[in-house]
């Protein structure tokens, strides 16, 4: 297999790429500096003290710089007034210009804006980026390029005279006809449409640009972004990387989305300014900045990672998952243990002893339905638990609450000197694989199964040990202090050597009493950091004292977000601007509340169509704003049905669900499980 080319200074650490320094305003951009944290409002830019408003609120939250959508001539012209304002109030955060379609728009608004963001996909192909276009004839390809140079240079001229800061940012949801022609929907065309514009920056010696590589699927993002790396360094480029997973959400999803293309682009060195893009007011955005740039400027700091390895398993320009064999049956067993795993992606959950002596509540927290008391699995059940310490063969209550588990196929995985000592029917035995190696540890009475646990320190001979060992499963626990994601890729390096096909679980641990955000932000990176590059076959959480139904569906949530299990439906929401058309959270909360219950199927829900169909490449079914009141519908990226009422349009978009074969009725919930949750 060919070594995967540079894309950052070390796949075995986290060193920051170095980058010049761009000049946002007062804010310094570059390897030399902080991480950035930006944010956009949400205001009509008309408003001239509403967005002056939600400027001062973005910024008070700790936004270094406040971006601000820019439509038209009355916008620009407003645009002065709001820089005006907010210095007259003593604020300087830098504000930058959102231009989509609109040459001279950027020419008036870089009078007043310390930096212009503008978009390779619409700048100068304008409206015709929605339309398909065959440019078969290269000669016609390159005379588009010069009408790039002809249209962009004005802007980068005046940019440079000025001072400002220019962002040239790729969306993947916007791609130009000329470019998709040449490149299709991919990353590679992502990166050429950027640097059509970098080089004509480059051409008149400005060099005060950034880049970003956006897309609402993390893997997309993160292949872009990386690709990009990768052909500065040829090119001898050094320019900074503004990131973000764009259309990502809202709440725990948005920022798992979020957290897992900026976290695991910032455990690779990569990365200098960032937003995350939820469907929420702004100033809720920089939480979450904060502790993504907190991880990576921690990771950069301590230089976190393992010794020198030549790594062989990943290919960064073609995602391959890596997929465990799941268990067979074997003879002898009177547990079914096919169910132990899942394939498209496991989930395992840490239960306490005191979590035994209410089974009922247990049960439903791991997601299973009940009937007569009874655990059932579902689409979002754990597959399986891990139990540090059992419960003692004389509490028949707890034995009984695991028998009925097991028969369910969610199956127990304890350690292996508990159950030595007290063993229990069908239990999977958990041992180090230090422990292993060494010899002297046998299967306890009545289990049939290892479970091993690697803390990411082992000798590449203990790692090519698991072949002989033959464990149902491998959980990676990292060891404290060890970086998570460099030492999990030499991991999967040396098993893929000794052909080892286990599956493999990340388990993270969080001390008790940690923030849930921090939990959904560190997960996201650190072990989605990994499943981006198709390397797990699932996860658990641990936390004491955490709920674990948030735990669960936190995990299952990563899974989702890392494109391998579905078990909800998929959101693509944008984080609303001045070209909005409707109240984004009400509308998006409207729709998820009808149609939350199709796992499967993915959503995209726009306030307008300024980034093109392409925002729903990723999404089933589209719900836009196409009008004032007036809503445009998608069937992938072709609008099926125009100009609906709004008041009508959730309904139609059902309608639509159902003509397509999409639609399910939602799950009735039993009086037993309500009883519960009620009691609760």
């Amino acid at each position: 297999m060919q070594l995967p080319a540079k894309y950052c200074e070390s796949i075995y650490q986290t060193k920051r790429r170095p980058t010049r320094t761009v000049m946002i305003g007062k804010v310094p951009v570059g390897s030399q500096h902080r991480i950035a944290l930006q944010t956009m409002t949400t205001t009509d830019t008309r408003n001239v003290q509403m967005t002056v408003d939600q400027v001062k609120k973005c910024a008070d939250a700790g936004a270094d710089i406040v971006r601000i959508t820019v439509q038209g001539k009355k916008e620009a012209e407003a645009c002065m007034k709001i820089r005006e304002q907010l210095f007259k109030d003593r604020y300087d955060v830098p504000l930058v210009a959102d231009i989509h379609f609109q040459p001279a728009v950027a020419m008036m608004v870089a009078e007043a804006f310390e930096k212009i963001r503008i978009n390779p996909g619409n700048f100068v192909d304008g409206r015709k980026s929605f339309e398909v276009i065959n440019y078969d004839d290269p000669a016609e390809f390159a005379k588009e390029r010069e009408l790039i140079e002809e249209t962009f240079t004005p802007l980068v001229l005046k940019c440079k005279e000025l001072g400002r800061a220019v962002r040239i940012g790729t969306n993947h949801g916007s791609l130009s006809a000329r470019i998709l022609s040449y490149y299709g929907d991919t990353p590679r065309g992502m990166v050429e449409s950027a640097f059509e514009f970098a080089d004509v920056c480059r051409k008149h010696d400005y060099h005060n640009f950034v880049f970003s590589m956006k897309a609402s699927n993390p893997l997309v993002m993160v292949s872009a972004y990386r690709l990009l790396s990768e052909e500065m360094y040829k090119k001898g480029w050094d320019y900074p990387l503004h990131l973000g997973v764009t259309e990502a959400g809202e709440g725990e999803d948005g920022r798992m989305k979020s957290a897992i293309g900026i976290g695991a682009l910032l455990m690779d060195g990569l990365g200098d300014t960032i937003r995350v893009s939820l469907t929420e007011d702004p100033e809720y955005e920089i939480d979450p900045c904060k502790r993504l740039a907190g991880l990576g400027e921690s990771s950069w700091g301590k230089g976190l990672g393992v010794p020198a390895f030549t790594e062989t398993t990943r290919d960064t320009h073609v995602f391959k998952r890596r997929v465990g064999d799941l268990p067979q049956q074997q003879a002898g067993e009177d547990l079914d243990f096919r169910g132990a795993l899942h394939r498209d992606g496991t989930v395992f959950c840490a239960v306490s002893l005191e979590d035994l002596k209410q089974p009922e509540f247990t049960y439903k927290r791991l997601g299973a339905k009940l009937a007569v008391g009874m655990p059932f699995k579902d689409i979002a059940t754990a597959d399986s638990i891990v139990m540090r310490e059992i419960p003692s063969s004389s509490d028949k209550d707890g034995r009984r609450a695991l028998r009925r588990l097991q028969e369910v196929t969610t199956h127990v995985i304890a350690p292996v000197e508990a159950l030595a000592k007290d063993p229990l029917p069908g239990a999977v035995a958990l041992v180090s694989l230090k422990k292993a190696v060494a010899g002297g540890v046998a299967l306890p009475e009545g289990s049939t199964r290892w479970a091993i646990e690697v803390d990411g320190t082992e000798t590449e001979e203990e790692l090519g040990a698991l072949k002989k060992l033959a464990p149902m499963v491998v959980l990676i626990s990292t060891a404290p202090g060890v970086s998570r994601l460099h030492s999990s890729r030499r991991v999967f390096d040396a098993i893929k050597r000794h052909e080892i096909t286990t599956p493999i679980i990340h388990a993270i641990s969080f001390p008790k009493g940690t923030m849930r955000d921090e939990i959904v932000i560190t997960t996201g990176s650190l072990v989605g950091g990994l499943l981006v590059d198709g390397l797990g076959d699932g996860a658990m959480i641990e936390c004491p004292g955490e709920d674990m139904d948030f735990l669960r569906t936190t995990a299952f949530g990563l899974l989702q977000g890392s494109r391998m299990r579905n078990i909800k439906t998929e959101y693509v929401s944008c984080p609303s601007c001045g070209r909005t058309l409707f109240n984004l959270q009400e509308v998006t909360d409207q729709i998820r509340t009808r149609t939350g219950h199709l796992p499967g199927v993915a959503i995209a829900v726009m306030g307008c169509i300024v980034n093109g169909p392409g925002e729903m490449a990723d999404a089933d079914f589209g719900y836009v704003g196409g009008a004032p009141g007036k809503i445009d519908l998608y069937v992938g990226k072709e609008v099926v049905r125009r100009a609906i009422p709004m008041e009508s349009a959730c309904d139609q978009l059902i309608e639509l669900i159902k003509e397509h074969g999409r639609w399910v009725e939602p799950p009735k919930v039993e009086e037993e499980e309500k009883q519960l949750v009620g009691a609760k």
